[in-house]
C-alpha cells in the first residue's frame, strides 16, 4: 500500500486518455484499487527477466525478496543500464545471477537500515546493500528506501560511506 496511495487519488481524475499502470500479479492487493480503477488502465505484469522493448529503452522485471510480491527493473539503453531495486532484502539467487551477467551503470537499492549485528526482515541495512553492491559490481551504488535511522546514522558516521556510493535525495538527476 505505501507504494501505490497515490494512485487512489488519480483514479478518479478527468484525463483521457487512460493511465497505463505496470504492477506485479497482486489481485488481492491494494484495497479496492483494482475494483474501480478509474482512468488507470492496469497492464498485464512484466514476465519476469523477460525485456519489454519500449522506443528507446528497454525494461526487465526482477523478482525481489520481501514480505509480499515485489519486482525490481532493470532500465536499459544502448548507452546506461539501472537497476531499480526497492522493497528487498539480498536478492533472491535467480535475480542475482541475472544481473551478473548484465553490466551496470547504477544499482539503485533499497537500504532502510544502518548496518547492524541482526539483519533486518524485508528491507536491506547497509551491510547487506554493499553486499550486494560487491555481487554486480556497479560503477556507482545509490542508496534508496531511507529510514530516520539510517539517516541518522549517516549524518554521524559520513565517512564511513565509500566513494562510489550515493545516498539518494529528492531531486536527485543521474546524467
Amino acid at each position: 500500500m505505501d507504494h501505490v496511495q497515490g494512485l487512489f487519488h488519480l483514479r478518479w481524475s478527468e484525463r483521457t486518455p487512460k493511465i497505463p499502470v505496470y504492477r506485479p500479479d497482486d489481485p488481492l492487493g491494494a484495497d479496492d484499487l483494482y475494483k474501480h480503477p478509474g482512468v488507470l488502465d492496469f497492464q498485464p505484469p512484466f514476465e519476469p527477466f523477460q525485456a519489454t522493448q519500449w522506443d528507446d529503452f528497454s525494461i526487465t522485471a526482477l523478482p525481489l525478496q520481501h514480505s509480499k510480491i515485489t519486482l525490481g527493473y532493470l532500465l536499459q539503453t544502448p548507452e546506461v543500464s539501472v537497476a531499480y531495486l526497492t522493497d528487498t532484502f539480498g536478492l533472491p539467487e535467480t535475480t542475482e545471477v541475472f544481473l551478473r551477467r548484465t553490466p551496470l551503470d547504477y544499482l539503485i537499492i533499497d537500504c532502510s537500515e544502518p548496518p547492524g549485528s541482526t539483519p533486518p526482515r524485508n528491507h536491506n541495512d547497509l551491510n547487506q546493500a554493499l553486499k550486494t553492491q560487491q555481487q554486480l559490481q556497479p560503477k556507482k551504488l545509490i542508496l534508496t528506501h531511507i529510514s530516520h535511522r539510517l539517516d541518522r546514522w549517516l549524518i554521524d558516521n559520513p565517512q564511513k560511506i565509500p566513494s562510489n556510493v550515493i545516498v539518494a535525495t529528492d531531486g536527485l538527476v543521474l546524467s
